[in-house]
């Protein structure tokens, strides 16, 4: 079917969609080529060319990934086959940017069809959480329909605000208490973060945050924005990112201090390249600035059994693959004061005591997170003691030598 890639209420492209795949077949007549999602435009011949590859995984990456807890069951009761077939029943419009495609010929505008300022359906949230029945009058039209993630998540309209509800993994269901303990840490240290609250759904637990993309802004993350262009043979993944940042304007290195710390405090497990990233105005294109911290549930040995917790070795993501490598990352600790989160294993086990957290989280495992968080606040503080320019790893090196990493995880884990 045709359609024209919109950017708000910019005509982008005109494209062709296969309704079944989701696959973009092809790509005509490009109206602003700036505004293309990045990463979706390369060098041919000395001439600018969309990459119609890109692009597709580009538009792909927007639905709900085939991992999604429960998605197998939710397909089946809204009859269909794959989560593609999602995108264009509700015009790909997002909560977290301002793309969607218009059907050819309609005249229909942005500010008649997005979600920020539109009511959205309930329906497919429900048939995520696996709270309606098959029927044949579902309303497609709702964000939930390029949501990413493999947790149970979807959008909600809670006191006029958007607010994304997500759940938690067997067997402790940990990740939207986690959520709530990373807001209260971050929040002592005063690291820009969207705050999550607790609810309980038929006696189950939920993270609940307050949308921070508005109409006047859109979230690009970390994977896209190094998508703008190859990484250099004197670039590791760290600098080819911070370089993307700096070419545009933005000196992410005080941002990227401050979440590789706190992620190691809180033995955070999946900070990916699409879970942080920058603020950019749609209209006029310029960066805003970034993103704050948020999606901080995989974390606190949120998987691991009790007798396990206390394990020191943690793989982590974006940079490096423990966090020992990654905190040599860190330029400067100056704006840590690690003494802001004296009292935080009160706090915590005045918030995990409640009865209904308590069926999840068992006063074992309670004073065994406590415990922990206690010894990685404690590793730091050292870490931050000992921190010299010498024990700096050089950004220009892909990895540590072996030697090299294995001295200095021993003094940091």
């Amino acid at each position: 079917m045709k359609y024209t890639l919109m950017h708000k209420n910019i005509c982008v492209a005109d494209i062709d969609i296969d309704e079944d795949t989701a696959v973009i077949l092809s790509v005509d007549n490009i109206m602003a080529k700036e505004h293309l999602p990045l990463g979706v435009v390369h060098p041919l011949r000395h001439q600018e060319t969309v990459d119609k590859a890109a692009l597709n995984k580009w538009w792909t990456g927007r639905c709900i990934p085939a991992s999604r807890m429960g998605i197998g069951d939710a397909l089946e009761t809204l009859g269909i086959h794959s989560s593609q077939m999602l995108l264009t029943k509700c015009l790909g419009l997002s909560l977290s940017d301002h793309y969607w495609v218009r059907p050819a010929g309609s005249d229909m505008s942005w500010e008649s069809v997005n979600f920020f300022d539109n009511d959205f359906s309930d329906d497919i949230g429900d048939v995520l959480f696996g709270t309606t029945v098959k029927s044949l009058n579902f309303d497609y039209a709702s964000p939930d329909n390029t949501s990413d993630g493999n947790l149970q998540k979807r959008w909600k309209i809670l006191d006029t605000k958007r607010c994304l509800i997500k759940s938690g993994s067997k067997p402790y269901r940990q990740q939207p208490f986690n959520e709530v303990i990373a807001s209260v840490i971050l929040d002592r240290l005063g690291i820009d973060h969207i705050p999550y609250r607790l609810m309980w759904i038929e006696d189950k637990p939920y993270s609940v945050c307050d949308n921070f993309v508005t109409r006047s802004s859109e979230l690009v993350s970390a994977s896209r924005l190094m998508q703008i262009r190859p990484k250099e043979n004197n670039e590791n993944s760290y600098l080819h990112f911070v370089n993307i940042c700096k070419e545009i304007g933005i000196d992410i290195v005080p941002t990227l201090d401050r979440m590789i710390a706190f992620d190691y405090i809180i033995a955070n497990e999946d900070r990916h390249f699409g879970n942080f990233g920058l603020l950019r105005d749609p209209d006029t294109l310029e960066w805003i600035g970034p993103a704050p911290l948020y999606d901080n549930g995989t974390s606190l040995w949120y998987d691991k059994q009790t007798s396990q917790l206390r394990t020191d070795e943690i793989i982590c993501k974006p940079f490096k693959k423990t966090h020992g490598e990654q905190l040599k990352l860190v330029s400067s600790f100056d704006w840590l004061d690690l003494s802001k989160l004296d009292g935080i294993e009160d706090a915590i086990n005045s918030f995990l005591s409640d009865d209904r957290i308590l069926k999840y989280v068992s006063a074992e495992r309670l004073e065994a997170i406590s415990d922990e968080l206690r010894n990685r606040i404690d590793r730091l503080s050292d870490i931050v003691l000992k921190h010299t320019a010498a024990e700096q790893i050089s950004l220009t090196d892909d990895e540590p030598d072996e030697d090299e990493a294995e001295s200095y995880d021993m003094k940091m884990e």
